[in-house]
């Protein structure tokens, strides 16, 4: 009888060898099974849905499995494939899904071949950044208050770090920028992050920055504010002097220019520390206040700037908009970003000149001098008027970005099923809500990622975690999953902390102290334990590892509270950090289900030399879980040691050692805990790695 437990294939370097093959170079794929007799084939799906089978042989044999392999010559096609497994009584196949009785295209193995995402990027710590939340550097470039209209009322020049974000506050700001950022590289580098994401940086009226006014220049109010106003306002277009100042800070050629150097410099010295720089992209739409409409009337009239669309039927820029009525002037007849007048979208199909700058500056912030790691990109999957156009503009990006820089990374914000963009000619990987946030979410907490509903059935499910994680993570090729953005929490979502809580509402109508209260530490440390060793790359969102609270935007930007951080949690972010850097089986090892049941979950990660076992207890009680560590190539010879121990009362690095008896290791988990565990070998040296 085959031993369905025992098989196991994957895209990783003890399955696949190379594990990014080019295009026409031989690739041998590897399957493992139990050490009963069967015969194996190779099952290849060619791009005209032609399949083709290669016998499998036997290379090589352990204590519980044989391993088979075939290898082929890959052209310059994606090709698709599963395993077909035969004793004398039985067949099945082995795909994505695991061991199957019926087939199903979403859960085919696949290969691109030339397809790679950059290597530092696979398994990397990445620690997002809300600028103007994060750390005031330099208080000269603070945005004063009633310095400019905006949206609907005057801009405030919040005082007080610590002060909750009102529950409208588009208006607010509280002084951080790149120096900040700056400042702060050492604490980020002792914490181990590796990559910062920066949320958007260029020039625009918000906090937020998503409604980009210059894509050219970071904003001085970000940056540098070394020239300014404080001379008597001209007659002429101005209708306040408010506006007449915000003008001469923010679209001074000087500030400008100074700004972009910080940017450089931020670029630089987080390289000198071994860490990257990657910036948000919002291409989908620009904002009103865009020099190409100008609806705002900044840049109407100022020497070395052409009129904007918004004003002037015969503007060079009229077609980057898509208007619908001639109205001129003062058009507001524009297409809008979900009918938002401030987020005019931008009209790709209508303007071959808006194509090429925006693919410009794709380039422009990856190259020299800037040397920028790489894009976050901004609702991607809603740019251009088709899914057609929206494809062939993303895999002209993807050759631009590539050629200007080829370690660049480009990662999308998408909700739902990314196939279409990852099959190697456009994004390289997503900010991983599918495969990650959501089904860890609804396990630990039950919560929706807002906050906006709670629901029984998923809280503790571990069925429904198992389900929802396998097919999401089909959608993924290798190279895209140890990429994915794993994060908890970001500037979208309220914070992970928060949804311990369990408490349905936003800020606006239960007010901020209600995201504060009933809070679940225990629990959250239950999701960074996952968050560190599930498959992708574990992305921190400012603060929350210092404990930060919040409903959804924009309770969720709450400032970092220097100062008055939890010490306690950031001490366990940087220990488990350090485990996860530690060992490459954490990044780009196999993974493995073990265990599911109501409110626990178990499963392991490995490779060739290191085999972990991560555990999670949800509940209140404690539980007792057989193991079946052999599947993950676990020994009864071998001595397992924990590595840490999360609970409600904090984590402890204290080794335990462990024992498994016919390959099964019997392992009791207090109330609400999450547990790490490794092969003996090389966890005694998991101090002398930190």
């Amino acid at each position: 009888m085959i031993n369905r437990s025992a098989l196991y294939s994957d895209g990783t370097k003890d399955y696949r060898i190379p594990v990014e093959p080019k295009e026409f170079e031989r690739v041998k794929l590897r399957l493992r099974t139990g050490k009963e007799k069967v015969t194996i084939r190779l099952c290849i799906i060619t791009v005209k849905g032609e399949t083709e089978t290669i016998s499998m042989v036997q290379e090589k044999s352990d204590n519980y499995f044989n391993y088979y392999e075939a290898s082929l010559e890959l052209k310059d096609e994606p090709i698709r494939y599963y395993f077909e497994v035969n004793d004398e009584d039985s067949t099945c196949y082995y795909n994505k899904a695991g061991s199957v009785d019926r087939l199903q295209d979403k859960f085919y193995f696949n290969i691109t071949p030339g397809f790679t995402t950059p290597e530092w990027a696979k398994g990397a710590v990445f620690y997002q950044i809300y600028v103007d939340r994060f750390y005031n550097g330099d208080t000269s470039n603070d945005v004063e208050n009633r310095e400019y209209f905006y949206v609907g009322d005057y801009v405030k020049k919040v005082e007080d770090w610590y002060q909750y974000p009102s529950a409208v506050g588009i208006r607010e700001f509280y002084g951080g920028d790149l120096a900040g950022v700056i400042q702060k590289l050492d604490y980020l580098q002792n914490l181990g992050i590796e990559v910062l994401y920066l949320n958007p940086i260029f020039v625009s009226p918000s906090n937020h920055k998503y409604d980009t006014q210059d894509y050219d220049y970071v904003d001085p109010h970000f940056g540098v504010i070394e020239e300014d106003c404080n001379h008597s306002m001209p007659d002429g277009i101005y209708d306040n002097r408010e506006a007449y100042r915000y003008k001469k800070r923010v679209a001074s050629k000087v500030n400008l220019d100074k700004s972009n150097e910080l940017l450089k410099t931020l670029t630089a010295l987080a390289h000198e520390r071994g860490m990257k720089v990657i910036l948000d992209g919002v291409f989908n739409h620009c904002g009103s206040f865009h020099k190409w409409l100008d609806r705002e009337g900044i840049y109407k009239g100022e020497e070395g700037f052409d009129t904007g669309a918004y004003w002037q039927e015969d503007s060079v820029y009229r077609d980057y908009f898509n208007f619908k009525e001639q109205t001129w002037p003062e058009n507001k007849n524009y297409d809008g970003w979900w009918g938002y007048e401030t987020l005019p979208k931008l009209n790709y199909e209508g303007s071959k000149k808006l194509y090429e700058e925006i693919l410009k500056i794709a380039a422009k912030w990856v190259s020299p001098p800037f040397n920028c790691d790489g894009w976050r990109l901004d609702v991607a999957a809603d740019l251009g008027l088709s899914r057609e156009f929206n494809h062939s503009f993303w895999r002209d990006f993807r050759k631009t970005v590539k050629e200007a820089n080829p370690e660049a990374i480009i990662l999308a914000e998408h909700y739902g099923d990314s196939r279409e963009w990852l099959l190697g000619d456009q994004w390289d990987t997503v900010m991983n809500y599918d495969a990650f946030m959501e089904p860890l979410t609804w396990f630990l907490t039950g919560m929706e990622k807002h906050s906006d509903s709670f629901e029984e059935s998923l809280y503790n499910s571990g069925t429904a975690f198992e389900g929802l994680m396998k097919n999401a993570m089909a959608n993924f090729q290798t190279s895209s999953l140890f990429t994915a953005m794993n994060e908890l929490s970001n500037h979208d979502h309220s914070r992970f902390l928060t949804r311990t809580n369990r408490i349905v509402g936003r800020t606006a109508t239960l007010g901020p102290k209600a995201a504060e209260a009933g809070i679940d530490k225990g629990v959250f440390r239950e999701a960074v334990t996952v968050q560190m060793t599930w498959p992708g790359a574990p992305t921190l969102y400012y603060g929350d590892e210092a404990g930060l609270c919040g409903f959804t935007d924009p309770d969720n930007r709450r400032s970092y509270p220097w100062g008055r951080e939890d010490v306690d949690l950031i001490k366990f972010h940087k220990d488990i950090i350090q485990i996860h850097k530690s060992y490459e089986a954490l990044k780009t090892g196999s993974h493995l289900m073990l265990h599911s049941g109501y409110g626990s979950l178990c499963y392991g990660r490995f490779d060739s030399q290191d085999k972990f076992i991560i555990a999670l207890n949800n509940t209140e009680e404690p539980i007792d879980i057989s193991i079946e560590a052999w599947r993950i190539g676990i020994k009864d010879t071998d001595t397992l040691s924990r590595l840490i121990i999360t609970s409600r009362e904090g984590h402890l690095l204290e080794s335990v050692m462990y024992y498994t008896n016919g390959g099964i290791l019997q392992l009791q988990l207090p109330p609400i805990s999450s547990v790490i565990i490794k092969n003996f070998v090389e966890a005694l040296n998991v101090d002398n790695k930190r």
